[in-house]
């Protein structure tokens, strides 16, 4: 479609007009969402998850005497469980997690636009590295699961995207 009298200011592709404005969230709002992320899955893994996992570990006959071989195997359901549950939460709330939702923050591409499942997932996954955590020490906070999926966690109140 080309400019016309009746729609002189169509353009070929919509995001030319599009001026994105993002703030990275501080370290100290990113180590509240963490925190906020950590408690609410401790409690569900705690009280929900953990006697259920132990339960399904019995009944497909996992179970040793071991108790080292215990520990590695409820480790593993609580790593799978805590990084599933991240990614659904910022591929369906988002790029937001509780955490977030609270401390008014969400996790968006470097360009602005929403993340996707497969980018939330990915997220998820970079945290299971060890020392992945340290990542995030400076400031800016730029950590890991960031730098390799080229996204941002960005301040709500003070970023904003307009045409």
């Amino acid at each position: 479609m080309e400019p016309t009298e009746q729609n002189p200011t169509y353009n070929e592709n919509l995001l030319d007009d599009m001026s994105v404005d993002l703030t990275q969230a501080s370290s100290g709002t990113r180590f509240a969402n963490l925190l906020i992320d950590r408690l609410i899955l401790y409690v569900l893994w705690r009280f929900i998850l953990g006697p259920l996992a132990v339960n399904v570990i019995v009944s497909l006959g996992l179970y040793t005497d071991d108790r080292i071989g215990l520990f590695f195997e409820l480790y593993l359901f609580a790593l799978v469980f805590d990084l599933l549950i991240i990614a659904i939460q910022e591929a369906t709330m988002g790029g937001k997690t509780f955490g977030k939702l609270i401390t008014r923050t969400r996790a968006v591409n470097e360009n602005g636009t929403p993340i996707n499942f497969r980018t939330a997932l990915m997220r998820s996954l970079s945290r299971a590295v060890p020392f992945e955590p340290f990542s995030a020490l400076g400031a800016p906070c730029y950590p890991w699961h960031d730098r390799w999926t080229r996204t941002l966690v960005i301040d709500e109140k003070t970023s904003r995207v307009s045409a």
